[in-house]
């Protein structure tokens, strides 16, 4: 990752940033991202702004890197090179979609563990094929990579009996598990195929950041935001650096991750709530159509950010 500017790409037929067209943009990504296993950054793809939001989020970072030089000069100058009323535009449109959309999904989460469950099954199969897409060299070793990180993790998970936290439970949560939960999850922004989402139901936090952003719990969002903003600018360049040097592995290794995770995501018998397995029980003709369903989203946005870049490279 550098710091020049994308030729281009991203911009406006205009040359001026049109917030409210961004806001939207913003919505849209904010939108996939509430939902594990669809990549917000796969939709900026798809609306043709990835590469230009890796650029502002390198160029914030390398601001970061500079204050800690106590280089001020040179953070001013970094500060000033990012497009601020494009990127606070998409930001607000992303906090909009989770300010809205935040509450129903989580009664459904609760209504409808089960189904909801499915869903989220089969949007994670569907980001695990897109990811083993993005593998430059595939081969027996990374496959054994991938499965053994699964395995690992599929154990890991079943170390724990239940993953659901009620209202209650959220608020008395230690307030550096939301600081680590936005620092791990913001990193989602910059690795290919994985979400922000899918990062907080691997770490058990998806119910409990959900549950603080429908009770309003202001102090525990704005330190979720504080990791969020410090976890960005901590590993940006570590993850880039890993994704540049260790693609395979790496992508490899997430891809196993997205494997064991399905232990939680398998439907039966209490859906999202349990890490317990059954045989399908009940309704099963609705958990099984909404993962069908799923995997049809994910593959379908897939196709059209392929397209999008192949009509961009031509």
């Amino acid at each position: 990752m550098h710091a020049d500017r994308p030729r281009g790409e991203g911009r406006d037929p205009t040359g001026r940033s049109q917030p409210v067209l961004q806001v939207v943009r913003g919505f849209l990504m904010g939108s996939a991202d509430i939902v594990p296993g669809v990549s917000g950054g796969t939709v900026a793809l798809v609306l043709g702004i990835y590469e230009r939001l890796v650029h502002a989020i390198a160029t914030a970072s390398s601001s970061a890197a500079a204050l800690a030089r106590r280089d001020l000069r040179e953070t001013g100058r970094r500060l000033a090179a990012v497009p601020w009323v494009w990127v606070l535009s998409l930001l607000v449109g992303i906090g909009a979609a989770v300010l809205l959309l935040s509450g129903p999904l989580e009664r459904l989460l609760a209504e409808e563990p089960q189904a909801m469950a499915g869903l989220f099954f089969g949007l994670i199969v569907g980001a695990v094929l897109v990811s083993w897409r993005l593998v430059r060299r595939p081969s027996g070793r990374l496959v054994v990579v991938a499965l053994v990180a699964g395995l690992l993790f599929f154990l890991f998970l079943g170390l724990q009996d239940t993953t659901h936290a009620s209202g209650a439970e959220v608020a008395t949560r230690p307030w550096w598990a939301f600081f680590l939960a936005g620092a791990v999850a913001i990193c989602a922004m910059i690795l290919p195929g994985i979400s922000g989402s899918f990062i907080l139901v691997l770490l058990g936090m998806y119910t409990q950041v959900l549950g603080a952003v429908n009770e309003r719990e202001i102090g525990l969002l704005l330190v979720f935001l504080l990791g969020c903003v410090l976890g960005l600018a901590a590993f940006s360049s570590l993850l880039t650096w890993l994704l540049d040097h260790h693609h395979d592995v790496v992508l490899a290794a997430l891809i196993g991750l997205m494997l064991g995770s399905l232990r939680i995501l398998w439907p039966w018998p209490n859906g999202l709530e349990s890490t317990e397995l059954a045989a399908p029980s009940g309704p099963v003709l609705v958990p099984v159509l909404l993962a069908v369903a799923g995997l049809a989203l994910v593959l379908g946005v897939d196709a059209l950010g392929r397209a999008a870049e192949h009509r961009r490279a031509r």
